[in-house]
């Protein structure tokens, strides 16, 4: 509280018992007693009026002592147990818990991390994915504007996501890994890498390239070996030394029938291998009969056609050929699908022959676009004209029901530049994404759907569609989002199914360590998307006809269900309806591979690194005595002393009205009691 605020309670102290003297002593008749009660009541009300006037206020300071964070975040993938280091990281992460010099020093935040971080609940060592740079991203984000050192109980042996060598980059926190598992170098041989497309045509020959790798100092011979079932079809020997560490086999493989074949490549081991686990691994691809060739029609260059044509043949299902469009005229026949990139007055014939032929088509219109002759050769929507462009923001339709859309968010998504004006559509349409500008729906479509007859078509709103794919990469460090939704968009433009009540998602087989998620979408007799549906898996292993059955839940407008986790072989399965005769089944694999399993020993010297890189210090298991000493002696970690200032009112202004109220009212009282009222 102030001087001057001071000077104010004192004169308004000073007023009020001057009013209150000058009306009950000066000139009065009063005995003394009741003089000095009134006089002492009047100088209380107009004091406290006085003082609701002045609202003092003072400041309080409290003290308190800020302890640096540190984060745990101990692997809790397979790995860690197949090292046999289970029990020690237990022993290490309950060491640092209840150490008495850390718990002084810091506040304890304990993690645990496979393929995604979260609290520690219960360490299983059973998950199958390890990702190392993700969980220390994470961590960096949560704790950036914190002192929080970040220890690492992990083998430093990843097995999912980016490279976390270069992690250090983007976390501002010391990283003090603690390496668990034996560093010593074993004589082993392991297959390293596998490529192989998961497409491929009857009656070719496909490519298979594998990375072979050697770890020891001895000359050995070896074999490489692929089996088809019990047959081997491919086999080769190989030798290495202490300077040949490594050798790359490709070769080609037959396609001679349709459906889903899979393989196994084995390097024949060592007698003194210790792992032999990673001597081997399995493959498949599904052969095809043909493949889907789409048209990609335009009579200008632009960046959008080079990301559809790589969108699109991300599967190698299919095939885009970019053409004029009088070359397309030239093949019309050759195509499945016909993209029309910004048609202008070169697209005359083009447009009139699809319309005629009812062909599928797929229209992206943009600033060149000529919407005259696009409204005037087609007869489902048209486009008002007003030679204004506009840049619009993608809103997604979670009510989409003609395909499954993956949970993708479109709202950090670049705009897309269209015409300004309304398109008003003849024919019924599904809109996937509509215009937005600052947040505000448009209620325009910038995506729909539409069938004429046994046709199916697709209207894109805009140009610079390139851009989205790029943001797919920069969110994601992949184009797979983006690449699988233009993916689902042409699967259902280029087909002729008819519409079905229960739609399906899922792949023809699985790689052992993939996340196994089967989607669907149920709608009711008017075709209109049931979100109520009693939806059930009926899952049965085709090796030992075990039966299981599985609900599916709602998520984000579709039914899924979860089958990660679930032992290698061959599974049918049906998804029904409970209530209702609707069903759908399929068919897929899972190839069996541990790639937990694939380690002899920890990555101690990129465990190193990452260490010196951050600024921490990487110690063996065998060393947390050593790892406390440097935490608990390390003069960035101090306990920092801070203070609150609180700004608080002298009296609570309730309290100080009820005075005023009770001295005002026993004033009365007593002039009343007295008659000088």
């Amino acid at each position: 509280m102030n001087t001057e605020t001071i000077l104010y309670i004192i004169l308004a102290l000073t007023t009020a018992l001057l009013l209150a003297l000058f009306q009950y002593v000066f000139k009065s008749k009063l005995n003394t007693t009741l003089k000095i009660i009134l006089t002492a009541l009047r100088t209380a009300s107009i004091f406290g009026i006085f003082l609701l006037l002045i609202n003092p206020k003072f400041e309080t300071n409290t003290y308190y002592d800020q302890k640096p964070t540190l984060v745990i975040a101990a692997d809790n993938s397979e790995s860690i147990a197949y090292l046999e280091q289970d029990e020690k990281l237990q022993e290490v992460l309950k060491k640092l818990q209840t150490n008495p010099e850390i718990q002084k020093r810091f506040n304890i935040e304990t993690y645990s991390f496979s393929k995604a971080l979260q609290p520690i609940d219960s360490l299983q060592f059973i998950n199958q994915r390890s990702n190392i740079s993700n969980a220390l991203k994470q961590i960096g984000e949560v704790y950036s504007n914190q002192v929080a050192p970040i220890v690492l109980l992990s083998d430093g042996n990843q097995t999912y996501g980016t490279d976390y060598s270069f992690v250090s980059n983007l976390v501002k926190q010391p990283i003090y890994p603690v390496i668990l598992g034996d560093s010593t170098i074993y004589t082993d041989l392991s297959i390293k890498q596998l490529n192989v497309n998961r497409y491929v045509f009857l009656k070719n020959r496909f490519p298979v390239e594998i990375i072979t790798n050697y770890n020891g100092l001895e000359s050995v011979n070896t074999e490489l070996k692929i089996w088809s079932g019990s047959t081997v079809i491919f086999r080769k020997p190989i030798q290495f030394d202490a300077e040949k560490t490594s050798e790359i086999i490709s070769t080609t493989l037959s396609a001679n029938s349709v459906g889903v074949k899979t393989y196994r490549v084995e390097l024949t081991p060592l007698n003194q291998e210790k792992n032999m686990v990673n001597n081997s691994k399995n493959f498949g691809v599904e052969v095809i009969d043909q493949k889907t060739n789409i048209a990609l029609v335009s009579d200008i260059l632009h960046p959008d056609l080079g990301a559809l044509k790589k969108s699109i043949e991300s599967n190698e299902q299919r095939s885009v050929s970019i053409l004029k469009p009088n070359e397309y005229l030239d093949r019309i026949n050759d195509f499945q699908l016909v993209i029309l990139y910004q048609p202008n007055d070169s697209f005359n014939e083009v447009l009139s022959r699809v319309s005629d032929e009812n062909l599928n088509s797929f229209i992206i219109t943009g600033n060149t676009t000529n919407f005259s002759l696009l409204n005037n050769l087609q007869q489902a929507f048209k486009q008002t004209i007003t030679n204004q462009s506009e840049d619009f923001q993608p809103e997604l339709n979670r009510n989409y029901n003609t395909f499954i859309i993956d949970n993708l968010s479109f709202e950090d998504y670049p705009p897309l530049q269209s015409e300004f004006g309304t398109i008003e559509f003849s024919v019924p349409n599904d809109v996937i994404l509509s215009k937005s500008v600052n947040g505000i729906d448009t209620d325009q479509p910038m995506l729909s759907t539409f069938e004429i007859g046994n046709t199916k078509h697709a209207l894109l709103s805009g140009e610079g569609i390139w851009r989205w794919r790029a943001q797919s990469f920069l969110e994601s460090e992949s184009f797979n989002d983006f690449d699988n939704f233009i993916g689902k968009l042409v699967q259902y433009l280029s087909s002729n199914k008819k519409r079905s009540r229960l739609n399906i998602d899922y792949k023809s087989f699985y790689n052992g360590n993939d996340d196994v998620i089967i989607s669907a979408q149920y709608f009711n007799k008017n075709y209109e998307f049931d979100s109520t549906a009693a939806l059930t898996l009926v899952l049965k292993n085709r090796d030992d006809d075990g039966i299981r059955e599985v609900p599916l839940l709602l998520n984000n407008g579709n039914y899924s269900v979860d089958l990660s986790g679930i032992s290698a072989g061959s599974y049918n399965f049906t998804i029904k309806h409970n209530t209702e005769a609707v069903a759908a089944s399929g068919s897929f694999e899972i190839l069996e591979y541990n790639v937990e399993q694939q380690f002899l020993n920890a990555d101690a010297e990129k465990l190193k690194a990452l260490a010196n890189n951050s600024q921490g210090t990487a110690v063996f298991s065998t060393e947390t005595d050593k790892l406390i000493s440097n935490l608990v002696e390390d003069s960035r970690y101090v306990i920092i002393q801070k203070s609150t200032k609180n700004v608080v009112s002298l009296i609570d202004w309730k309290y100080l009205l009820g005075l005023i109220a009770i001295s005002l009212f026993i004033e009365w009282f007593i002039r009343k009691y007295n008659g000088l009222i």
